[in-house]
């Protein structure tokens, strides 16, 4: 009989020739991750799908699990995150890490230039070649490699000591967690800066904003917070990014100019900034920083300057260092989007979880081009730090031009008689007292269940796009509703008729026909898309996803514990305990009795795997089956964690073949790849997936 390899059927002494199978099979694992992960972050030029990828990851998972002797620390299956741990230690770095002097001009540069060529004694006129790399605005950091695996990962901190943040940064998929060479340097150390894109920060914000919690005022700062959780598994979550462009103590190796250091970075499968250039004089430099002026407005990530530096090391050691800066590179800093403006006032929003965000209202500014009238203003503490008042002048800035921002006041204009802000004691919609729960940076209204600007948002969100998507229900028309005392909570919207929406202002027949048919038709929706809509604290649409993969229906998901849904991959303790007290709640268990009434029905997605049974294992159908149809055989594969393919490879685990099975059997012979039949298959499958007349595994066996 055909076996497979599942953790849970594993003896506990493997077969020596088991052991060897699966070791030779975790290292070609390994390397093909490996060479994905390069092809993604180095070369931009990925060369699987997303699914694909997972797919061999969770083979390898299955492998490693099955054999836990195989896992190595530099194994692609070492990046979730781990234990959350009390505090950081530090690092001493072997080399320091510098700092760069300055430049703010073209007359500027003209001078470094001069002033390099001074400490060696060159002719003032004679050229020196540079190379010219953007300068990241992001968090430095250095890895040290030893024997070509990633042993330690720290901070610049003050540029001798730093923070160990080793295992977050284990967590990012561009760090190879093992140089792509068979001959690595015995020890090097290499800098580089890691940032979070445009994109991603408007997605961990808006999530943030979901889930009631504080936004980051900026790219950078959202890079530095991930970078310093102590919980690793929360910066896995945050997509970071990282490229390398600097070396620290290295023994084993010695570029011949910072070009070649570069590419040397690339091949060894760690990602560069492709955005750099060779300049043969000062004066091409010049022309790099210009033409990158408004260019680097179009990246989708930030970036503050150009780092000039000169090329060749020999020439870079001969003209040292003075203090903690090299006389051989200067950065050259943008003049940063800036404008100023009047701050006219200080209003405060109610968000559904009843989180109090205070906005600045200014005096409308052109900045970059975007008109700005507000700017967030976070919390309390971010008040009292920056001293905002109203009638200050305010400095703004886009950040990262993405949202705009208060920089800092300008006390020399500030008029006579300010005071300082103050949030409200109350709610300013429902005048409950607020409270600053232990802990947390935001302030909140507690009255979730009586105030009207909670119950307003919370209705919007619900028929939000990425929730129940129900066209037609604006602000107006949800104000309106909850105005008339006609809906309390999102289920009452399916039970509304039209008799009772009429009477509302600049409502008429056809409007009302046309609300009554989207709310109708989003009786029936995703689970996904109902858990997300319900509002939960912590749970965005990520998190609503796998939570639907894993609970069929929002009874079962309303059944489940903590500590249940704490050990699901992506659902944090936070976002877990969140759930199950949304749930546990009286308003909770009647809101869902009232859907339930109501008629609507949140489908699970069949595809969706509800177990790891065949996680790792991908299965390939040929021939004519009898106990199932193939389109059937592969819905289930998929169902309990497995992949089903199309085609026959050397990463096919099992090839199941039926009557008259043609080219696909004879390769799958050709390669080695197990063939099974359909009772074969049979065997594998838990005991309640297989076919009344398939043979059952006897208790014990395997």
């Amino acid at each position: 009989m055909t076996t497979i390899n599942d953790p849970q059927n594993q003896p506990q002494d493997p077969a020596p020739d088991a052991l060897h199978e699966a070791d030779r099979r975790a290292r070609l694992l390994r390397e093909q991750l490996q060479a994905h992960n390069v092809a993604y972050y180095v070369h931009d030029a990925p060369t699987v799908s997303d699914a694909e990828y997972d797919a061999l990851m969770r083979e390898l998972q299955a492998l490693e699990a099955a054999f836990p002797s195989l896992v190595s620390s530099d194994s692609p299956t070492q990046r979730v995150g781990a234990t959350p741990i009390a505090a950081f230690g530090s690092v001493t770095h072997r080399r320091q890490m510098l700092s760069l002097g300055n430049a703010f001009s073209a007359d500027d540069l003209r001078e470094f230039d001069k002033r390099a060529k001074r400490t060696v004694g060159m002719d003032l006129e004679a050229p020196v070649e540079y190379i010219c790399e953007l300068k990241l605005d992001g968090l430095a950091v250095s890895l040290t490699y030893e024997n070509g695996r990633f042993t330690q990962g720290a901070t610049r901190g003050d540029g001798a000591t730093g923070e160990n943040i080793t295992q977050n940064l284990r967590t990012l998929g561009a760090i190879p967690l093992r140089l792509a060479t068979d001959a690595p340097p015995d020890l090097i150390e290499i800098r580089g800066e890691v940032f979070l894109s445009h994109r991603e920060f408007k997605r961990i914000n808006g999530e943030r904003e979901t889930s009631g919690e504080p936004t980051f005022a900026n790219p950078r700062n959202a890079a530095a917070g991930s970078l310093r959780q102590l919980d690793s598994t929360i910066t896995a979550k945050r997509r970071l990014q990282i490229y390398l462009y600097a070396v620290g103590e290295s023994k084993g190796y010695r570029p011949e100019s910072q070009a070649s250091l570069l590419e040397q970075l690339r091949s060894w499968g760690l990602p560069v900034n492709p955005h750099r250039e060779v300049c043969e004089t000062i004066e091409s430099v010049v022309a790099f920083v210009d033409g990158w002026a408004d260019r680097k407005n179009t990246l989708d990530y930030d970036t503050d300057g150009v780092v000039v530096k000169v090329n060749d090391y020999h020439l870079q050691q001969e003209m040292g260092q003075v203090s903690r800066a090299p006389r051989w590179a200067i950065a050259y800093k943008y003049p940063a989007l800036q404008v100023q403006t009047l701050l006219e006032d200080i209003v405060v929003q109610v968000g559904r979880t009843g989180a109090i965000t205070p906005l600045a209202i200014l005096a409308p500014v052109a900045v970059g081009g975007v008109m700005v009238s507000r700017a967030t203003l976070h919390n309390q503490d971010e008040i009292t730090r920056k001293d905002v008042r109203i009638g200050d002048t305010a400095v703004i800035q886009r950040a990262g031009e993405v949202i705009p921002e208060i920089v800092r006041i300008m006390p020399e204009l500030r008029p006579e008689g300010t005071m300082p802000y103050l949030l409200p004691s109350e709610c300013p919609s429902c005048q409950t007292p607020l409270i600053r729960p232990e802990g947390e940076a935001v302030t909140r209204c507690p009255n979730a269940k009586g105030c009207p600007a909670q119950l307003q948002t919370r209705f919007e969100h619900f028929v939000s796009r990425n929730a129940l998507d129900i066209a037609g229900l604006g602000e107006r028309h949800i104000a309106q509703l909850i105005a008339a005392d006609l809906v309390k909570d999102p289920a009452d919207l399916f039970t509304l008729q039209k008799e009772s929406l009429l009477p509302l202002e600049r409502m008429g027949d056809k409007l009302a026909d046309n609300i009554l048919r989207a709310i109708e038709e989003r009786k029936q929706t995703t689970l996904a898309r109902l858990i997300f809509a319900l509002g939960m604290r912590h749970v965005g649409e990520r998190a609503a996803s796998v939570l639907a993969r894993r609970y069929r229906t929002l009874e079962q998901l309303a059944e489940a514990s903590a500590d249940e849904m704490d050990g699901i991959h992506e659902i944090g303790r936070t976002t877990a305990e969140s759930v199950s007290a949304f749930f546990a709640l009286d308003e909770t268990r009647e809101l869902l009795r009232k859907l339930r009434e109501a008629g609507v029905h949140a489908q699970g997605d069949d595809s969706a795997p509800v177990s790891d049974h065949f996680q790792g294992k991908t299965f390939v159908f040929t021939g004519a089956l009898t106990q199932r149809t193939r389109e059937d055989a592969e819905a289930l594969i998929r169902r309990l964690g497995g992949r089903a393919s199309g085609s026959v490879s050397k990463q096919t685990s099992y090839l199941v073949a039926g009557d008259a099975a043609g080219s696909k059997l004879v390769k799958a012979q050709s390669l080695g790849v197990p063939v099974l039949t359909e009772d074969e298959f049979a065997e594998l499958l838990p005991p309640d997936e297989r076919p009344a007349e398939a043979p059952a595994i006897p208790e014990g066996e395997s």
